[in-house]
């Protein structure tokens, strides 16, 4: 796709999103909670494929529209796994199987799947660090076993998924 097709379709895309927003907005002025988050639901069928789908795919071809981030890039831990000293309670093998359960095909933000992976480490009653998760996902990443986009050190500015 062209450049100026592309502005043009990014033009009405954000128009689009500013207006989804606004009837957010008046959603959360129906009279019931069960209205309002049949609303919300609703609203978020049309709002995720728009962010995930049309405007992320739009941002792979032309990444000079991608709006700047608004926070600036950093690392969010420089822990490495060799210097991992895991509590007696949990293996690496329990929490490889943690953060592969909560990985998809799809990339995810590291900054979602590292709380989702803690989580998953409470139910094997093993408490386990963010930095110690994190680690062990750029571990896992340069071994091969999981592919990720982005300096994995950067949480909220990285991605993994299950490799294809």
């Amino acid at each position: 796709m062209n450049r100026a097709l592309a502005e043009e379709i990014h033009k009405h895309l954000l128009a689009a999103v500013a207006a989804l927003r606004r009837a957010e907005s008046a959603g959360d002025r129906l009279r019931t909670k069960q209205e309002r988050r049949a609303f919300l639901e609703l609203v978020t069928d049309v709002t995720m494929p728009l962010h995930f789908g049309l405007l992320r795919a739009l941002y792979d071809e032309h990444p000079e529209l991608r709006p700047p981030s608004r926070d600036p890039p950093q690392i969010s831990s420089t822990l490495r796994w060799e210097e991992v000293s895991l509590p007696k309670s949990v293996s690496a093998k329990d929490l490889d199987a943690a953060i592969l359960e909560v990985l998809t095909s799809r990339l995810q933000k590291v900054a979602k799947v590292i709380p989702n992976a803690a989580e998953r480490c409470k139910a094997l009653r093993a408490r386990n660090r963010f930095d110690i998760i994190g680690a062990r996902i750029v571990a896992l990443a340069e071994a091969g076993r999981i592919e990720g986009a982005g300096d994995l050190r950067m949480w909220r500015h990285s991605e993994v998924r299950l490799r294809p």
